[in-house]
């Protein structure tokens, strides 16, 4: 069966226009299950009634897992399309309604084969929060019976046709630091009669990232980047309180689950000389997602099948964090990067309110997802 490609855009479309926060996608949630539905379909829906999970084929064998995610964020859309946003300060600027739309054309694909494999399809909810929805899909047991899990994620900076994706860590774990700093103001004419809290402040934020710098394998491609500082009101006068809050990424696991200790220490040590009283708010985030290779291998057939060999490209490492790393705990898995970019127009990286991408793009991400779960050379 060839991929409707009228069809994935008109979903595509009616899905960007009805942007949905994470946890909040009802009416995504909706669209999905009737069309899943529409092809004799039973899908469970998870337990806080947005996202779903949704079995296709036979329950012996190896049953393969595709993940999509469903969630917008909270950012306006400045794209002009007759499509854009109509909900106020949220837009799918990520790609998840493509996202969304692929895996519905490869469940429209895989569940009119005469016989469809055992393929698993996850539509999951909130991806875009800390630590990210996966979990609820994970707790909900949608896990169970699944031998490997697959994702593609757009990609503004590659063109149309081609795909990426690596072995090893694609995306980086995504922690976020949060330092309360408070201690006895006064006047910025005596700040040895104070905790100086903006010096303080000053040493923490360039101190800690040195540290890690020293202490920390380069190789772990480790990156603590301040995001928020918030002190003071006027120019002489040292504040009582303040606030910084940063993200902390890293593309090895095993660093990943040992930082906090190593950024409550240092931040006690650090501001040890300033008698400034602090408080750190840790939320360890998601891991990497560090694809297996055996995984990446079943990637590279497919995407070789859909594309060819001379539009395969080998992914770069991102210090972005992905929820996708959660599933990765549990079960084999790899992500690979669709191209959306269309070659002439300017590119508008992800996350912004301009964001684009070429809606020719989906019809290869949709063959990609069933050559992965077919396992057959001839997907389509």
């Amino acid at each position: 069966m060839e991929v409707d490609e009228d069809q994935l855009i008109a979903w595509r479309r009616d899905i960007h226009a009805h942007p949905e926060l994470a946890f909040a996608e009802h009416r995504t949630t909706a669209l999905v299950r009737g069309c899943l539905s529409e092809l004799g379909l039973q899908p469970t829906l998870l337990p806080r009634g947005t996202g779903l999970w949704c079995d296709i084929g036979p329950d012996d064998g190896a049953r393969v897992a595709l993940r999509a995610d469903l969630d917008a964020l909270p950012i306006p859309e400045s794209t002009g399309l007759s499509f854009a946003s109509t909900v106020a300060d949220v837009s799918h600027a990520c790609g998840h309604d493509a996202h969304t739309a692929m895996l519905l054309g490869a469940a429209t694909v895989l569940a009119t084969r005469h016989r469809p494999p055992p393929v698993r399809l996850i539509f999951q909810p909130a991806e875009e929060t800390i630590p990210g929805g996966a979990l609820a899909v994970v707790g909900s047991g949608a896990m169970a019976g699944v031998s490997k899990i697959f994702a593609l994620h757009c990609d503004p900076r590659l063109e149309v046709g081609k795909l990426a994706t690596r072995e090893g860590p694609i995306t980086s774990s995504n922690a976020s630091v949060t330092v309360r700093l408070t201690s006895s103001g006064g006047h910025t004419a005596r700040p040895h009669l104070t905790g100086d809290l903006i010096h303080a402040t000053a040493v923490l934020i360039t101190g800690l990232a040195s540290v890690l710098d020293r202490r920390l394998d380069a190789r772990t491609a480790t990156v603590l980047t301040w995001g928020k500082v918030a002190a003071g009101n006027v120019g002489n006068s040292v504040p009582e309180s303040g606030e910084i809050v940063g993200t902390l990424r890293s593309a090895s696991r095993e660093t990943w689950t040992s930082l906090e200790s190593l950024i409550r220490d240092t931040t006690d040590q650090l501001l040890a000389p300033y008698e400034v009283r602090h408080e750190v708010i840790y939320d360890q985030g998601v891991p990497p997602v560090t694809n297996t290779v055996e995984c990446a291998a079943d990637l590279r057939v497919a995407i070789e099948h859909v594309v060819g060999p001379d539009n395969l490209r080998e992914a770069q490492q991102s210090s972005g964090g992905e929820d996708f790393g959660w599933y990765l705990e549990h079960v084999p898995g790899a992500m690979a990067r669709l191209g959306v970019w269309d070659g002439t127009s300017p590119i508008q990286d992800l996350h912004q309110p301009n964001f684009v991408l070429d809606e020719r793009s989906m019809a290869f991400g949709v063959r990609t997802l069933v050559a992965l779960a077919t396992g057959e050379s001839g997907g389509i």
